[in-house]
């Protein structure tokens, strides 16, 4: 059975290797843990970026292009994940296994040092950033950020997070605010980095046919800079809910976007989370679930329904389009379904259809390597190291009973409607 072993760098940095002999690449993966702040949520987003335009020995976008093409296609790139009360700076390198060019070590050198350059040797000038890469990307961060607008399915779903989150630091939205993007510049950038090279609790994963003590060995030796970590802060945010909220926004659409925000209070780590695994699937999870076959199919009041979970927050939303004139019609029958799942009123094909679905989404995850390395990462905030197929062994433990049980605490929050201007 493939797993993680896990292993730690003389500097502090916890290593996690996954040996396998499944695919012809080497996926190197460094993440940088920060809680999600909103003083610093926009600069979090930005450093990628930025990171990205240029190393110590390839100062620009084009010359490290060139040199990955010739290090045979090796991909390097970086972005930012939001994962509960968590942001975090993903750098991720992709190359083709050496064995299967006849190459000596010298080829994974070449690819490990550039990353290592990425992360710790970015291009510098009069010791800070280049001030027209932090101005360019800045402008790119701008438009990703007012992009979302214009995209009303995504929108909506951030918008009802933000409203049920208000005073919560998971209302923040992973690529920051455009409000402050003004006040950072080549200079605060650097020293924020700086700072939190220095002192963010860092792991760093590995997939891919490869020795494990070798490689080891080789990021021993990449990452020998000095490491003070500082924990993150804990946030735990438990909310009561004395009344669901409704809010209303309007713009020019030509659908209603529906989203509903519900409180599980189960998330990853608690031992409930598999049964409400199985129970948001039943609700909305395919073809074969609640909404789906009762809103969509034999009412036909959306165009779209289903329910998806933030494994590391604990929240279940639930997605819809619809025409204006149904929203009423909508939430009731909505509603209804999750009522149904709290009163027992589960077929044998739901309950039966979640959990192959579950079970084969959780298989073909295994045939990919960021999906693997994704899946062990949520386990790691939440302090459960467990591979896939613990996962999968503990979904097919779950019974339709666990899942009525764990049905009764999911408490509805706020309904969100993105409505069409009068």
């Amino acid at each position: 059975m493939e797993r993680f072993i896990k292993k730690r760098l003389d500097n502090g940095l916890n290593v996690y290797l996954y040996p396998t002999k499944k695919f012809k690449t080497l996926t190197f993966s460094f993440f940088i843990h920060r809680n999600l702040e909103k003083e610093n949520a926009t600069k979090n987003a930005l450093l990628p970026f930025v990171l990205k335009r240029g190393t110590k020995s390839l100062p620009t976008a084009r010359k490290l292009s060139r040199y990955l093409e010739s290090l045979y296609g090796a991909d390097l790139g970086a972005d930012v994940v939001k994962k509960g009360e968590r942001h975090i700076i993903q750098i991720l390198l992709d190359v083709v296994n050496p064995d299967y060019l006849g190459q000596n070590g010298d080829f994974l050198d070449k690819c490990l040092e550039i990353f290592r350059e990425m992360i710790l040797e970015p291009y510098l000038e009069e010791g800070s950033f280049k001030k027209e890469y932090v101005e360019q990307e800045k402008d790119v961060l701008k438009r990703i950020i007012e992009s979302l607008f214009n995209d009303k399915y995504n929108y909506a779903i951030e918008r009802c997070l933000q409203e049920m989150c208000k005073d919560e630091p998971y209302s923040i939205y992973k690529y920051g605010s455009i409000d402050d993007l003004a006040g950072i510049n080549e200079k605060n950038l650097y020293e924020y980095y700086l700072e939190i090279i220095k002192t963010s609790p860092m792991d760093v994963f590995v997939v891919g046919d490869f020795n494990v003590e070798t490689i080891c060995e080789k990021l021993n030796n990449l990452f020998k800079f000095q490491h003070s970590e500082i924990p993150l802060k804990p946030v735990s945010v438990k909310k009561e809910i004395l009344e669901e909220r409704f809010v209303e926004e309007k713009q020019d659409v030509n659908q209603g976007k529906l989203s509903i925000g519900l409180r599980t209070n189960v998330k990853y780590g608690d031992e409930d989370f598999y049964a409400l695994l199985v129970l948001n699937s039943i609700l909305g999870g395919g073809p074969y679930s609640k909404l789906f076959q009762n809103v969509r199919e034999k009412a036909s009041l959306a165009y779209y329904a289903f329910s998806r979970l933030e494994k590391s927050k604990g929240i279940m939303l639930i997605s819809s389009g619809i025409d204006f004139e149904n929203l009423d019609k909508a939430i009731d029958i909505i509603k209804i379904q999750l009522e149904d799942i709290k009163k027992g009123n589960i077929t044998n094909y739901e309950y039966e259809s979640s959990l192959k679905d579950l079970i084969n989404s959780l298989k073909q995850a295994k045939d990919s390597a960021p999906s693997i390395i994704s899946l062990f990462l949520d386990g790691v905030i939440n302090k459960i190291e467990e591979n896939i197929d613990d996962y999968i062994e503990k979904i097919r433990r779950v019974t339709i009973d666990d899942v009525v049980r764990v049905a009764q605490n999911i408490k509805l929050d706020t309904i969100y409607f993105l409505n069409k201007k009068d």
